[in-house]
């Protein structure tokens, strides 16, 4: 739902553990997460290009200012709930995007979480070294 008093247009996005909160504007193309550039929160190429997915899809990067809060998680979580957010952000403000976005498979969010570790091992799986004697 978007105010009229809000200028921004509001996603969210999810992976794994990491929650993104993506608001964006009309604007120049400033893109930040976490009140840092985005190059500066994710480093790596791929998380840097997970983060990006939407825009290159659409080819709508330097129209919209993008302002990310993002916990919990590691990078790459992170970096796959902002891509959702992101998404998400873009078909309410353009629905014209929801095609492409859909077809890029940027708007389904991917259910895998971790699995529970269970009593009497040492993770979900993993069981403690046997030793014979």
């Amino acid at each position: 739902m978007v105010l009229a008093s809000d200028p921004y247009v509001w996603g969210t996005g999810r992976r794994k553990t990491a929650v993104a909160r993506v608001r964006i504007r009309a604007g120049t193309g400033q893109f930040q997460v976490n009140g840092k550039p985005v190059e500066d929160f994710f480093k790596t190429e791929d998380t840097l290009k997970a983060a990006r997915q939407a825009f290159v899809a659409t080819e709508s990067g330097a129209q919209y200012d993008i302002k990310v809060r993002v916990s919990g998680g590691g990078i790459t979580g992170q970096a796959g709930a902002v891509s959702l957010g992101v998404a998400r952000a873009l078909k309410i403000d353009n629905p014209n995007f929801e095609h492409t976005l859909r077809e890029n498979g940027l708007l389904t969010r991917d259910p895998r979480m971790i699995e529970r570790k269970k009593y009497g091992l040492r993770k979900a799986r993993r069981a403690t070294q046997f030793s014979k004697r």
